[in-house]
């Protein structure tokens, strides 16, 4: 059995096609491609606006003319991430998709459920005639995952309809109704490299196995960081030894929990056994620390090649102290919903080359003065450990909106389609509803999707009986939109 042959098939079927076109953030022409050539062939009016976006409209179906118009959203992009023994190559492969129970994963990467599966039920829509609607408009954006690029570009006036569906959210039976503001923070330190001395060995360093996931959905599961993993063996290393570091290299994405990381270092011969006993001193804490949200942590510390170079002491030093230091992971729990992250920062990317150490972390918060005052803390971290401060990619939250008709529209169908009460609630994540919301201030707006766990890390998952259920959920929202 195939992806293909589950049900409902028209859902399967469009996220299947998703699956064979290659579709990183900033690489989506393929896609872009893709979409609009379904459009054509479906009968159904396609275009791209002037960015990049992929924009489809359908008329209403016989009886519901007069309903007011629905935009259904999701992005065609997705996070390229997987582990290391896997030789994917995100730019020319399809993802290779396999059925394990109740739940559909792939080969050691990324699915990209996280947001096919959202597009792929915004084309069935427009593709399955038996499912009743009033106007509707399909909109596909493009590099969400990197900087919710599609979602700025797009221009006020584009869209006619007033009625945002997000279909971006991974909790059935949440109906989510607001999200965090985000800002990127980047500290660059500048260093000279110098050549490595008689009487130093090469050793690779590497922190693999962790859970990762997305920085904001999974940060209150406080699982172990590898860039602070690797930055607390170093430390030791570093003062009492005399270790050098060549290169240290963790995490790969913004909004990706980092879960491996390496560092080539350069280690006294004299004093390899003593090394070796701390590293894996260090390990054997973090892994006790860690044991119950990052089980599977592995550590790999072996002979390497002796790089001919190495870091500036004095730099890499300050750079290790402030990866230790620098705020991580949640600093504040929400006071008004039960278990939703308020503020948290992903100590996201740590990279050396050409001269530069340089941090990058994602700053999240459901408060914009909270986000400025870490942003404040941030700069003052950085500057004090001799390093350059930029930021970038900010943007505003989306602040909730209770008692609104669409609101009870959805609250109502899913107590019928289900039996039961919907909750309501904010997430952690970013959306893009943030930002469109802010160009269309007429729309109302709400996130729902199926369950999918673990998205930005290759152990994503999206549920097969939920895709199912949501399905049948948003075909009956949809026919229970209000009139105009």
């Amino acid at each position: 059995m195939t992806i293909k042959d589950l049900q409902p098939s028209v859902v399967w079927n469009n996220f299947y096609g998703l699956t064979q076109i290659p579709r990183p953030s900033k690489h989506e022409g393929k896609v872009q491609e893709y979409l609009l050539a379904w459009g054509k062939a479906h009968g159904v009016e396609v275009f791209r606006d002037d960015t990049g976006n992929i924009i489809f409209r359908k008329g209403a179906t016989p009886g519901y003319e007069n309903r007011r118009g629905v935009i259904l959203q999701g992005h065609m992009d997705m996070v390229p991430q997987k582990t290391a023994d896997s030789g994917h190559n995100f730019l020319t492969d399809p993802i290779s998709t396999q059925i394990d129970g109740d739940w559909v994963t792939a080969d050691r990467t990324t699915l990209g459920a996280d947001n096919g599966i959202g597009v792929a039920m915004g084309l069935s829509v427009l593709e399955d005639s038996t499912v009743a609607h009033g106007p509707v408009e399909v909109l596909v954006t493009y590099d969400e995952e990197t900087g919710m690029t599609g979602a700025n570009s797009l221009k006020p006036g584009v869209l006619k309809g007033d009625i945002l569906i997000n279909l971006d959210s991974e909790e059935e039976g949440e109906l989510c109704v607001g999200c965090a503001g985000g800002l990127d923070a980047t500290g660059d330190f500048s260093y000279r490299s110098y050549k490595t001395p008689q009487g130093y060995e090469g050793y690779l360093l590497k922190i693999s196995g962790l859970q990762g996931g997305h920085s904001g959905m999974d940060i209150s599961l406080y699982r172990a960081n590898a860039n602070r993993v690797v930055a607390r063996i170093l430390l030791p290393l570093m003062e009492k030894y005399g270790v050098k570091v060549a290169d240290f290299t963790g995490g790969s994405l913004r909004n990706a929990i980092p879960f491996e990381a390496t560092a080539h270092l350069l280690v006294p011969a004299d004093k390899a056994s003593a090394v070796k006993e701390t590293v894996q001193a260090v390990f054997a804490m973090v892994k006790a620390e860690y044991i119950d949200s990052d089980p599977g942590a592995k550590m790999v510390y072996e002979k390497a090649e002796t790089a001919p170079r190495y870091i500036q002491d004095s730099v890499m030093l300050r750079a290790v102290k402030t990866i230790l230091v620098c705020p991580a992971g949640v600093i504040r729990m929400s006071r008004t919903m039960d278990g939703l992250t308020e503020t948290s920062t992903n100590l996201a990317i740590v990279r050396t080359e050409k001269g530069h150490i340089r941090i990058h972390s994602l700053m999240r918060s459901a408060v914009d003065s909270s986000k400025a005052y870490l942003a404040e803390r941030m700069r003052c971290l950085f500057e004090l450990a001799g390093a350059e401060v930029s930021f970038a990619g900010g943007y505003s939250g989306w602040t909730p909106k209770l008692d609104t008709p669409m609101n009870k529209v959805m609250m109502a169908q899913y107590k019928k389609v289900y039996g039961k009460d919907m909750k309501i609630m904010a997430t952690h994540g970013g959306l893009e509803c943030a930002i469109m919301g802010a160009k269309y201030p007429n729309w109302e707006m709400v996130s729902i999707g199926p369950d999918i766990k673990y998205p930005h890390s290759p152990d994503e998952r999206v549920s097969i009986s939920s895709v199912a259920r949501t399905w049948e959920y948003l075909k009956a929202v949809l026919a229970a939109v209000p009139e105009k």
